[in-house]
């Protein structure tokens, strides 16, 4: 498994209480660019739309400007393709108030691109500031140590 893109902000912003691992129904040429490493997921997240799951806000870039199609839309919604009894997990927790699905992580697996989701809850702004000072304090102990 190798790691594309990794949303670190996620972990930052909230709190992961499930993973799912889906695939993600692409294109040729976003798939070369994706494999280059050339794709954001900031400010994404994964909706439900008609029974079917979608990740929405993510922008692939084209791969060769110059060739891509005159309709290519890097930012448009991506179908994820996931098990139908996932996908009735997923909408059963979707109707729960407070929580958000959001991309992880996008990683190559035996050639095919996956996406690592997961249901989230928002960290309260004092959780954001108590992990801050914990890093802190700790490079303060590294450097003791260290010098």
């Amino acid at each position: 498994m190798e790691i594309i893109v990794e949303n670190k902000k996620a972990y930052f912003n909230y709190k992961v209480l499930e993973r799912f691992k889906a695939g993600i129904v692409l294109l040729g040429q976003e798939v070369k660019s994706i494999k280059n490493k050339r794709i954001n997921l900031q400010g994404s997240f994964v909706a439900l739309k008609n029974g079917e799951v979608f990740l929405i806000g993510s922008s692939v870039p084209a791969y060769q400007p110059k060739n891509a199609p005159s309709d290519y839309n890097p930012q448009k919604s991506r179908k994820l393709l996931l098990k139908k009894a996932e996908i009735k997990h997923l909408i059963g927790k979707a109707k729960q108030k407070g929580l958000t699905m959001v991309p992880l992580i996008v990683y190559n697996e035996k050639g095919k691109i996956k996406l690592d989701f997961g249901i989230v809850k928002a960290k309260k702004k004092y959780d954001k500031r108590e992990k801050i000072k914990k890093r802190e304090i700790e490079r303060e102990i590294h450097r003791q140590t260290r010098g």
